[in-house]
């Protein structure tokens, strides 16, 4: 039978859309279920500020009446407008390895996005950089982590049948974190000593954090602009990103740099691989589901590095490694034996180089985002 491509709204169609991907990825052993409570808000336009503002289609496709691929559309009005493109974008897509569902569902698109004035498509890419992006091309045996995608190696091929090419590739690696690693960064700390109007803030529980959550993503606003995808965060949208990952963070592996006037200068944040309590649960938070995450929150060795910026008048004055410094100390007494850089853009020069001068680093993924004209 033909596919059928259905737009999805809420009830039924939302739930297929939703829970497609453990059907797929069934038995894929590397693959991570998301946190589905999490879902359910995030792909519901009555939940999620974002589809305020954006325009947002999501698609289910259907053949011989069995729900077979998912894809949702995205045209980002705003980031389009900031940075000169007309772009729709496509993300959180699924699929069999079926190359008429693909095609049908990127058509579906790329029809809309025509609609819509659109002459580009790019993806996957979802509202900003903080949504999985890329299909998987390399690392196929190393396991997921959260809020990055895991695909088949088919998605790509069926991406170059359909016409699509390369526009960015990102990368993550593994490190070691060691005694060794923290006396490095040593001397590069000792500029920022200097400066003696800067105050160390650490945390011991998550309401410590709380006052600084607008500042730490107004300081994302500023210093992200050349992020590919990025896009400003509005408060409300601060405090609701917040309250999503804060229970899921350790305050002790979240550090921040103000200067003597309370003016957040720099932070990182850091977290707990979670993704064996996660698959454990399979991505249910009850009845027992919260338990099995934070218990793999207290057991794993691996930290995983999240977000991180410094103020862009302060930068190249050593306060990334008097942070990094009173990071590693805290994941050693937590008994960390490696960090995850989580996904760093090729573009990202600074930092790749900053992680492949890391004795013992290795590259364990490779992701590609694409693109075409439509």
């Amino acid at each position: 039978m033909a596919v059928e491509i259905r737009e999805v709204t809420k009830g039924a169609s939302l739930k297929s859309f939703i829970y497609l991907p453990e059907k797929i990825h069934a038995t894929h052993p590397q693959w991570l279920h998301p946190l589905y409570s999490d879902d359910h808000k995030f792909f519901d336009a009555s939940k999620n500020r974002l589809f305020r503002h954006h325009a947002v289609k999501l698609w289910i496709a259907v053949k011989d009446g069995i729900v077979v691929g998912r894809i949702m559309g995205i045209i980002p009005t705003d980031y389009n407008q900031m940075n000169g493109e007309n772009n729709v974008r496509f993300s959180f897509m699924e699929t069999y390895d079926d190359y008429e569902v693909f095609e049908a569902l990127l058509n579906a698109v790329v029809a809309w996005g025509k609609l819509q004035g659109c002459t580009g498509m790019v993806g996957p890419l979802g509202f900003s950089d903080k949504d999985p992006q890329g299909f998987l091309l390399e690392g196929f045996d190393q396991p997921t982590v959260m809020v990055t995608n895991c695909s088949f190696p088919y998605m790509i091929d069926l991406s170059l049948k359909f016409g699509l090419k390369t526009k960015l590739d990102l990368f993550e690696y593994r490190f070691p974190v060691t005694n060794e690693l923290l006396q490095r960064m040593e001397p590069f700390a000792q500029r920022a000593l200097q400066y003696q109007d800067l105050v160390m803030k650490e945390f011991t529980n998550t309401w410590q954090i709380r006052p600084y959550i607008v500042p730490v993503f107004e300081l994302m606003n500023q210093t992200y602009q050349n992020i590919y995808g990025f896009a400003p965060y509005e408060e409300q949208e601060m405090k609701e990103f917040a309250n999503r990952y804060l229970p899921l963070l350790d305050p002790k592996l979240i550090k921040i740099i103000l200067n003597s006037k309370g003016q957040l200068l720099a932070f990182v944040i850091a977290m707990a691989d979670l993704s064996q309590g996660i698959r454990a649960a399979r991505g249910r938070l009850f009845p027992l589901g919260w338990w099995k995450i934070l218990k793999s929150g207290r057991q794993t060795n691996t930290m995983m590095l999240m977000l991180g910026a410094v103020h862009e008048n302060y930068r190249s004055r050593g306060l990334d490694s008097v942070m990094g410094i009173q990071l590693l100390k805290s994941a050693l007494q937590k008994g960390y034996v490696e960090s995850d850089s989580h996904l760093i853009m090729e573009t990202n020069l600074r930092m790749l180089a900053e992680i492949e001068r890391i004795e013992g680093h290795r590259l364990i993924k490779k992701y590609r985002i694409f693109e075409m004209p439509i």
